[in-house]
């Protein structure tokens, strides 16, 4: 067992800084954490060149987020980033509740088979920065620069200024669009003089990395009130390199310096594995949450994403997965405005959507919480009272919250879909990511989502045509018929979109059902391709003609 080394990435003077020039920049993210980095990768994979500063020149210290959801896994596999963070990591669908020395129940995030992907991976933030740090080093159209502090950010009309400290001294640049994912204590937050609103927690947590070697299966255990910890909770999961994470709860008054020296944190641990396991402490933290956001994810030039824009609490695996799901909402917005597909206002759709989106994760995160630290006797004993009945009766077990952990949040009242008519049942409603399943291309295995790919596309059921492609003004979709450029063995493809022949589907460039039909209606797919790019009315009905 041997501790993470952690890589030093160069810095290098830019050639502006060098010459002495402003230089405007299409897009210029802030923070190479794991957002940032997606964020990059996602505006190159869309033929946009990117600069990402960041002010250190590492990879994040602790294993930090560790837990990525089957969505973001989907994300970065239409990045290309996917499978070598599976095989690093450690994939689990299972999760176990503890109260006090007995079982509760557990549960089984993907009990369904014909998926690509796990439920969740667990995988050190280190490990995953690493990975996407040397994607993005490999694409031509990023820029990684380290070192490179942000001081300073002024807006106007077309682009922002922005005032940059390095070992160099300072120079200034240009952006046209400006994401920021410098995380929770942004500095560009407050450069722009955001809000950002909601509530703190009274309570505090120990995170304990431990490299051991014990063969429990791999699990999300959790335990409420444990022999080990007694009225306190306990989280245990599994990462890669024979690393475990363990988190305790510690209440509001426990000391957080005192707390993170070993002679207090070793005893704990050793209560908890007994005295015979053998053990090292890795990495030892201590923190305390909130549940709030900002109040408009677009401040003019500037769009915030991760962290940066929302904090919740970490039970569920919210945070950094939709963080992911920011940038994926984003990027090929960004890319339509800056190629003069779709006017600004296309980005406003950035806010409605994933505004909505955190304030369903802060909801699903502060009941979490509340169920998990009970702030009063009567709440305890609702909570003591649900975790003995859910061993034996399957009615309480939905009330158990241990964290509802990370699942996509459908955009159901977005400005952008196309509402359905009565004739659609079942399937994938729009506003709701894209379901995959396994299919034929070109006679060999595959996956639907990568047939996606990140453009607009339509999916028609059985329809007979000769078409690959339907186009309105500037859009384009790529047409796929199923029984002519795919196949569906297994009828679950058909099954998971409620489609029989004709049924017609319209995805957006991130794999979201922007519309769909009963039957092939083109005048009817270019009406919600110009939809789902925010023309208005007036506009769909001119670049339609």
């Amino acid at each position: 067992m041997t501790s993470y080394i952690y890589p030093k990435f160069g810095y290098r003077r830019s050639q502006e800084q060098a010459e002495g020039i402003v230089k405007r920049h299409p897009v210029v993210v802030i923070g190479a954490g794991p957002i940032g980095l997606t964020a990059a990768l996602d505006c190159a994979a869309r033929g946009q060149p990117v600069v990402v500063l960041d002010d250190n020149d590492t990879v994040s210290i602790g294993s930090r987020a560790v837990c990525y959801a089957k969505r973001p896994l989907e994300i970065w596999d239409r990045l290309g980033c996917a499978a070598p963070m599976v095989e690093r990591g450690v994939s689990w669908n299972v999760g176990k509740v503890f109260f006090q020395d007995e079982m509760s129940y557990q549960f089984d995030l993907l009990p369904e088979a014909g998926h690509q992907w796990p439920a969740m991976i667990n995988l050190q933030q280190y490990h995953l920065e690493e990975m996407l740090v040397a994607k993005c080093r490999a694409n031509p159209l990023i820029e990684l620069r380290w070192k490179h502090r942000l001081i300073s950010l002024k807006q106007a009309a077309d682009q922002a200024t922005l005032a940059v400290e390095t070992p160099d001294g300072i120079f200034t640049m240009e952006a046209q669009w400006v994401i920021a994912c410098d995380g929770a204590n942004s500095d560009v937050r407050k450069m722009v003089g955001a809000e950002f609103t909601g509530q703190f927690f009274q309570d505090r947590f120990l995170i304990a990395d431990v490299a051991m070697k014990v063969d429990f299966p791999t699990e999300r255990w959790f335990w409420f009130d444990p022999p080990f910890h007694r009225g306190q909770s306990v989280l245990l999961h599994r990462q890669a390199d024979n690393l475990w994470r363990i988190d305790f709860q510690l209440g509001w008054e426990a000391d957080p310096d005192e707390e993170k020296r070993p002679e207090r944190v070793i005893p704990r641990i050793r209560a908890m594995l007994g005295e015979d396991t053998e053990f090292v402490l890795e990495w030892v933290s201590i923190y305390q949450f909130a549940c709030r956001r900002i109040d408009n994810f677009r401040q003019g030039r500037v769009l915030f994403a991760g962290d940066a824009a929302h904090q919740v609490s970490p039970f569920g695996a919210r945070g950094a997965n939709t963080g992911v799901q920011d940038i994926d909402n984003l990027a090929w917005k960004l890319a339509m405005v800056l190629r003069g597909e779709a006017s600004e206002a296309l980005l406003d759709s950035y806010h409605e959507e994933r505004a909505y989106a955190a304030d369903d994760n802060i909801l699903n995160s502060t009941r979490a919480t509340d169920f998990i630290t009970p702030k009063t006797k009567t709440s305890r004993y609702f909570r003591d009272a649900v975790l003995e009945l859910a061993r034996h009766h399957g009615f309480a077990r939905p009330l158990v919250n241990s964290g509802r952990l990370s699942t996509p949040t459908p955009y159901v009242t977005s400005a952008l879909n196309t509402p359905d008519d009565d004739s659609m049942m079942g399937g994938v409603r729009p506003g709701t990511n894209a379901a995959d399943a396994p299919i034929t291309a070109d006679g060999k295995p595959a996956w639907f989502l990568p047939c996606l790919g990140d453009a607009f596309t339509v999916v028609a059921f059985g329809k007979e045509t000769d078409k690959t492609e339907i186009a309105v003004g500037p859009l384009k979709a790529k047409l796929i018929v199923v029984g002519r450029d795919i196949a569906d063995p297994s009828g679950l493809l058909a099954e998971r979109y409620g489609a029989s022949p004709g049924t017609t589907y319209l995805f957006r460039p991130d794999q979201y059902v922007a519309a769909r039909w009963s039957g092939f209606d083109e005048a009817g797919i270019a009406d919600a391709m110009l939809r789902a790019s925010g023309h208005d009315i007036a506009g769909r009905k001119e670049l339609a003609a």
